[in-house]
C-alpha cells in the first residue's frame, strides 16, 4: 500500500506502508525546497525584466536626444515596480519556505543537508533587488 501524508497540529507526517509506523521521508522537504527555488527563479526574472525596461527607456531617451528628467520616464517607474516585485516575491518565498521547514520532523531532513541554503539564497536575492533599486535611483540623477 502507498504511504499516506497527514497534517496534524501544523506537523507533516508520512505514514509508511509497513506496520503503520512513521518513517523518514525527505520528499516533502525537497518539494518545499524546489518550490522556494522556483519562486527564486521567478523573482530573478522579474528583476531582470525590470532592469531591462529601465535601461531600454534610458537608451531610447538618449537616442531621441530628449531632455526628460529620470522621473518623467515611465520606463523608470515600470522597471522599478518589476524589481520591487522581485524583491517582495523573493522575501515571501524565503519566509514561506522557513515556515514549511519548521513543520518537518528532523528525521525528514536528510543528514548532512542544510535546510538553510534555499532560505539564505532567497534573502540574498531580495537584498540584491533592494540594492539594485537604490542603484537605479542614484545612478539616474
Amino acid at each position: 500500500p502507498p504511504s499516506t501524508i497527514t497534517v496534524q497540529n501544523s506537523r507533516i507526517d508520512v505514514k509508511a506502508p509497513v506496520a503503520g509506523e512513521f518513517q523518514e521521508d525527505p520528499r516533502i522537504f525537497f518539494a518545499a525546497e524546489r518550490t522556494a527555488l522556483a519562486w527564486n527563479r521567478t523573482a530573478l526574472a522579474l528583476m531582470a525584466f525590470g532592469f531591462a525596461i529601465d535601461r531600454f527607456g534610458m537608451f531610447k531617451t538618449i537616442l531621441e536626444k530628449s531632455d526628460k528628467v529620470i522621473f518623467e520616464r515611465p520606463s523608470f517607474w515600470v522597471g522599478l515596480i518589476f524589481i520591487g516585485l522581485g524583491c517582495i516575491f523573493s522575501t515571501a518565498s524565503a519566509l514561506q519556505y522557513r515556515r514549511v521547514v519548521k513543520t518537518l520532523r528532523p528525521a525528514d531532513i536528510p543528514r548532512y543537508y542544510s535546510p538553510n541554503l534555499a532560505f539564505a539564497l532567497n534573502i540574498i536575492i531580495a537584498g540584491m533587488a533592494a540594492a539594485t533599486m537604490v542603484y537605479l535611483f542614484i545612478s539616474d540623477f
